[in-house]
This record gives structure tokens, C-alpha cells and sequence, in this order.
């Protein structure tokens, strides 16, 4: 018998409808090649450090923020894997700090990830900031080791109905 494909898949997600998205195809997915799935949320040290220079928050308060950002990132973590797909799988969360697609590269090295499913934007990217250094999906695809599988949103992925979702 051949191995199967994939056996860990990396599957980030920012909380955004787009990566609510791309965490239901990974379940799928894990579920096809019976992989253990890696859901993997990255705090952003780029946006606190915005609201620090905007003056919406002290410096003296970035422990309290980072921990104010892990709590809400648990508890929104602890609602996707509560959805019913959800059970019989092998789910690892993990929460890591910095640059979300340097993150994500360095995650899927160090936990010899297979394949990484990600949403194709996110919520928290600007039309300028996009411009000049790209989405954190197009950052991870130039330099992750593995394969990256995009999920727009809506998914073009059949629904087990069969039929393609409406476009909007």
C-alpha cells in the first residue's frame, strides 16, 4: 500500500470568513488522508505595534494586549473545533507571535507539514499594504517548502450536495 499524501496539514487562520473557509477544506482534506491537522493562529506584532504609533495603546500595555489577543484567539479557536466535521480528527492548535506568513513558513518547517491550506485574503490586510508586499497567502506560496492550497471565499469546492455554491 502507498503512503498517503499528506499526513500533517497546516491550516492558519486569522478568524476571517475567508479562513473559516479554508479551515472546513482542511478538516476535509484531513479527514481524505487521514492527516493530523495543525490549526495555527498568528498574532501580529506588526498591528500592535500600529496602535502603539497611533497612540491608541501605551507601549506599557503591549503584555496585557498580546494577552487580551491569546485569550480571544483560544476562545475563537475553541468554536471552530467544536463544529461536528471536526470530530475524530487529530487537532493540534498552536498560537505563535510576529509576522503572520513568516510564522506560518517557519511552522510548517519545524512541524514538517505536508501541505498548508490557507484562506486567499484575510481580514486585516489593507489595498496599499497589499500593493507593496503582497498578501500573506502570496508570501507564503513564494517561500513555503510544501505545497499551499488557496481557498477564496466563497469556495469553488462542490459541497457534498454536488453542486457549486451561487456566486455573490
Amino acid at each position: 500500500m502507498t503512503p498517503l499524501l499528506f499526513h500533517k496539514i497546516l491550516v492558519p487562520v486569522d478568524f476571517s470568513p475567508c479562513s473559516r473557509e479554508a479551515f472546513r477544506v482542511a478538516v476535509h482534506l484531513a479527514k481524505v488522508f487521514q492527516a493530523q491537522l495543525l490549526l495555527l493562529h498568528v498574532i501580529d506584532s506588526k498591528a500592535l505595534e500600529a496602535l502603539n504609533a497611533l497612540g491608541l495603546a501605551k507601549p506599557s500595555e503591549y503584555p496585557q494586549q498580546k494577552q487580551k489577543l491569546r485569550r480571544a484567539a483560544r476562545v475563537q479557536a475553541r468554536q471552530l473545533l467544536k463544529l461536528e466535521d471536526v470530530k475524530g480528527l487529530e487537532v493540534t492548535r498552536l498560537l505563535s507571535e510576529g509576522k503572520p506568513f513568516v510564522e506560518i513558513v517557519r511552522t510548517a518547517r519545524m512541524e514538517r507539514v505536508n501541505l498548508i491550506v490557507m484562506g486567499s485574503y484575510g481580514g486585516h490586510t489593507s489595498d496599499v499594504e497589499r500593493i507593496f508586499f503582497g498578501s500573506t497567502a502570496e508570501q507564503v506560496v513564494r517561500t513555503a517548502h510544501c505545497p499551499v492550497l488557496c481557498i477564496p471565499f466563497p469556495s469553488r469546492v462542490p459541497h457534498e450536495t454536488g453542486q457549486e455554491p451561487a456566486n455573490p
